[in-house]
């Protein structure tokens, strides 16, 4: 037998060398691109800043002060040595060392300078003692946040810097700058109803808030206990202009439209009914109701084009004065008034600041540069409040306005191809309605991944939403309100508001029509963090370079949705008042053993579990495996495991010897022993809401674990026999006379 010579495979398989040359072939093109593209490395530095903030904010305790101190200065030397490198990777090496140390500093010490005291536990009725800072329409009543609080129930150096109060019977006292006394029942500021949700005691604290709760009664004037500080007395004409101009506009366009109309101008959202939010929140167009860049472009540069089209009517000052630059000074002065009356949100300043160095730049005879204005934007916001970086309103603002620029700089580079086309037909109706559908597109597809997270909800029509409400909002909504506001002193305000409440309805009437059709909405389970943050990498990645490296960002933005998708939900839930329990049945749909006493928790477990259905329609039934007496519930989770939701002492005995798992809305204390898992009131007391993956292994969250021991949080449990001491490893044989599911 003849054996021929063996095929050769080495155009199909590398040989050793080469796969050895192939990290540093794939090196070499990474630095050759890197350096091709050195123009865009300071557009990096604010990511960096915001990771060393977003650093501070992962840590499951508060570093010490002293510990911020040395990374300022450790950040500082970096920079420093940074700049007088002559080696450029030591240099970049360095600028993101530096940037990384002094945000988690600037964090830290952020939260030093606004620590307040917090409310421990609940009080009253108590008569407190207010100097008004903010008054808000809230439902049937008010919301006042009350500052130089003083009662009896403080000790020495323990009352909160600032309560926020509902109070169901207005007056005209309500005003802000007013001393108030009123009966009050003050709790500490809530915090997530389950682990991982919605931190609005962290938020709450960064605003000095140290307790919230509601008045009984109405509130009555008192003389002011102390002078005001000069910072306390121009916040104070800032938050009466503010009042005295929502009172106006509500004074013409009474209820929802009014309340949208107050949006527009003053920030004040309020009295917008939940049903035309819902609508517009769903057919994509809840943009429209937080102050934004597309507000702020309307004012300025609308103020920008009026005035120089007038002086530019006026030859003897046209051809002699530089008008351009007189209608930017305008146009910045318009705007910053426009920010402070809005109540200069995260949104809103961002756009402020992009919007100011455009202008600027026009006053100075440069160029704006698009995405380093966004930088800008990102670094000042950061600075003033470090705490943004968290807030759902700043990774959207700067997710859809990143995501713009981007594709607004590769028009640009590739405009040229199509500039040697011929005129066509209604050419600018067209760029325009174009215009609206790309920003409509991208601003959708770059805030879905955080929309999903903080709200756990995906709008599917935005494009057509803005399509038919934009040129309503560009022609008539906002021209009405900048017209409206300038005539406001002069008490002519009522003809332009109508106008704007016109637009307004037509602006409703389209979300209406647009989230009413079939799936314009789908509810999305809660993505854990690591999702949020490879998404975002990646996204800068693909939008701050611009060569074809750019493309390597898909890489964790797939790991991202990956995770996303092998994510899986808790199997029992537990809220704050131990009653409330929902359990994850054998068919994976997580269901209230009982009717929810917390209403609120339940419905945001609903939403973060991607259901669509109310807390009341999500109470579990015999027919779903629960059985309940007036003793108390039992369930099967999604393994089969018996879980006891005990409600009156009587059955805690039987329930602890039968039950794997026992929920006790009374104390179990160390009687309760045959289950793996224990927990009554006192533990969700300490330790807030809890979430439980059923095992092997039996996995525990809970809220305040998981919010660490932090200035916002409760202090951690103290009780010997706590949560994670009563977790059996086995479990035993048992049986229960009542019947069990």
């Amino acid at each position: 037998m003849v054996v021929g010579p063996l095929p050769s495979f080495r155009r199909f398989a590398p040989d050793a060398v080469e796969v050895a040359r192939l990290p540093a072939a794939v090196l070499h093109a990474g630095l050759a691109s890197a350096l091709a593209e050195r123009e865009r490395w300071p557009l990096w530095l604010p990511v960096g800043f915001g990771s060393g903030i977003g650093l501070y904010f992962a840590l499951p305790f508060e570093p010490p002060v002293w510990i911020a101190f040395l990374l300022g200065l450790t950040g500082m030397v970096c920079l420093v040595s940074a700049a007088r490198s002559a080696q450029i990777l030591l240099r970049v090496v360095l600028a993101a060392s530096a940037a990384l140390s002094l945000g988690f500093a600037h964090a830290t010490l952020r939260a030093a300078s606004v620590a307040a005291p917090v409310l421990a536990h609940k009080i009253g009725p108590a008569g407190l003692d207010g100097r008004i800072e903010t008054v808000q329409i809230h439902g049937k009543g008010v919301r006042v946040v009350l500052g130089g609080v003083q009662s009896r129930r403080f000790g020495a150096g323990t009352a909160p810097a600032r309560v926020r109060i509902s109070i169901r019977s207005a007056t005209a006292d309500l005003v802000p700058g007013n001393w108030i006394h009123l009966a009050a029942v003050l709790m500490p500021p809530p915090g997530p109803a389950a682990p991982g949700g919605y931190d609005f005691g962290r938020a709450a604290f960064f605003d000095r808030i140290g307790a919230v709760g509601y008045a009984y009664g109405k509130a009555r004037p008192i003389a002011p206990l102390r002078a005001a500080s000069p910072g306390e007395r121009i916040a104070t004409a800032i938050a009466l202009l503010r009042w005295h101009m929502t009172e106006r506009i509500r004074a013409v366009l009474p209820g929802s439209t009014g309340g949208i109309a107050s949006a527009l101008i003053t920030g004040d959202r309020g009295s917008i009914s939940e049903g035309d939010e819902a609508a517009l929140r769903d057919a994509g167009l809840a943009h429209v109701l937080a102050i934004a860049g597309l507000h702020m472009a309307l004012v300025g540069l609308g103020l920008f084009w009026v005035v120089r089209a007038l002086l530019a009517a006026i030859p003897a000052i046209a051809l002699t004065r530089p008008i351009k630059k007189w209608a930017a000074f305008a146009a910045l002065c318009g705007a910053t008034f426009y920010l402070v009356i809005s109540g200069a949100a995260t949104p809103a300043t961002r756009a402020y600041i992009m919007l100011a160095t455009m202008l600027v730049a026009i006053l100075l005879d440069r160029p704006a540069l698009s995405m380093r204005s966004v930088a800008l934007a990102a670094t000042v916001i950061l600075l003033l409040r470090p705490e943004s970086l968290i807030e759902p309103g700043f990774q959207m603002s700067f997710a859809a306005v990143v995501g713009l620029v981007a594709v607004a700089e590769w028009e640009q580079m590739h405009r040229a191809q199509a500039e040697g086309a011929g005129p066509q037909a209604f050419a600018g109706i067209r760029r325009y309605l174009r215009g609206i559908a790309i920003t409509s597109f991208v601003g959708s597809v770059a805030t879905a991944p955080f929309a999903v997270f903080h709200f756990d909800r995906a709008t599917h029509y935005a494009v057509l939403g803005n399509l038919l409400a934009m040129p309503i909002m560009g022609f008539l909504t906002m021209p009405a309100a900048a017209v409206s506001v300038i005539a406001m002193p002069f008490g002519l305000e009522a003809w332009p508001l109508k106008a704007m409440g016109f637009g307004i309805e037509i602006m409703l009437s389209v979300g209406r029509f647009v989230s009413g059709l079939p799936g314009a909405i789908s509810t999305v389970s809660a993505w854990p963090t690591e999702t949020l943050v490879l998404l975002s990498l990646g996204g800068l990645w693909m939008a701050l370079w611009r060569r074809r490296w750019r493309l390597l960002g898909l890489a964790p933005a797939f790991a991202g949705i990956a995770l996303a998708f092998c994510a899986r939900g808790p199997d029992l839930l537990v809220a704050r008042d131990a009653s409330t329990v929902a359990v994850r049945g054998t068919d994976g749909i997580l269901r209230l053993v009982r009717a929810a006493r917390d209403d609120y928790s339940a419905d945001e477990w609903l939403k973060r579990d991607g259901d669509g259905r109310d807390s009341d329609a999500a109470v579990a039934t015999p027919a779903n495996g629960v059985r309940c007496d007036g003793y108390g519930c039992v369930a099967r989770g999604r393994d089969g495991t018996l879980i006891a939701a005990t409600a009156r002492i009587d059955a805690l005995a039987e329930d602890c010897a039968a039950a794997s798992i026992v929920i006790s809305a009374v104390p179990a204390g160390r009687h309760c022993i045959g289950p793996r898992l224990v927990i009554d009131k006192f533990d969700v007391a300490r330790a807030g809401g809890y979430a439980v993956w059923l095992g092997p292994p039996l996995r525990i969250e809970t809220v305040e674990g998981e919010r660490g021991r932090r200035p916002w949080s409760q202090q951690p449990p103290s009780r010997a026999d706590d949560q994670y001491r009563r977790i059996r490893p086995t479990s035993l044989p048992w049986t229960r006379t009542r019947s069990a599911p």
